[in-house]
């Protein structure tokens, strides 16, 4: 498993790189995109930037239980490449969020409810759909990570958890 990068690490708050195809697709970046998803299981996670597996590049891993099932294909995690999300609606949700790169500490986040995603997966091919809920939280939350904002930028009501 890829050790996970925690505060105060400076590099979780710089904004990461996008990637091209030949990166995406070269041996070492689908190595890291194969280990980002044990990693973000073992840690008890539901997603994960590779910032915070220590690679400033924009892919992140979207465990499978955000996913709606008339979403899942074949019942497997998400992977986005390079992902970019826009509002589809101005109602915002609230809701409590956590961080493994911000352990111990949990607050209410508001996040939009819908959104349009646009990226790639993690064999270069575009992927286009939109989300809501859960794996649009999720969306937002890791898109933050690629921008170096975390949660507890957004947060009220922080409280420290065991």
């Amino acid at each position: 498993m890829l050790k996970i990068v925690t505060l105060p690490a400076s590099s979780l708050r710089k904004r990461s790189t996008e990637i091209d195809r030949s990166f995406l697709l070269n041996k070492e970046t689908q190595k890291l995109i194969k280990e980002m998803i044990p990693t973000m299981y073992g840690a008890d996670g539901i997603g994960l930037a590779a910032v915070q597996v220590g690679q400033n590049i924009r892919i992140c891993t979207i465990g499978k239980a955000a996913i709606p099932e008339k979403h899942q294909l074949k019942q497997e995690d998400l992977v986005l490449v390079n992902p970019i999300w826009k509002k589809t609606s101005v109602r915002k949700v609230e809701d409590i969020e956590g961080c493994l790169s911000v352990p111990k500490i949990s607050g209410k986040v508001k996040r939009y409810k819908n959104i349009q995603v646009d990226a790639w997966d993690q064999n270069n091919i575009p992927l286009s759909f939109k989300a809501s809920d859960m794996l649009a939280r999720v969306i937002q939350h890791e898109v933050d990570h690629m921008d170096g904002i975390l949660f507890i930028d957004k947060a009220r009501d922080l409280i420290t958890t065991d």
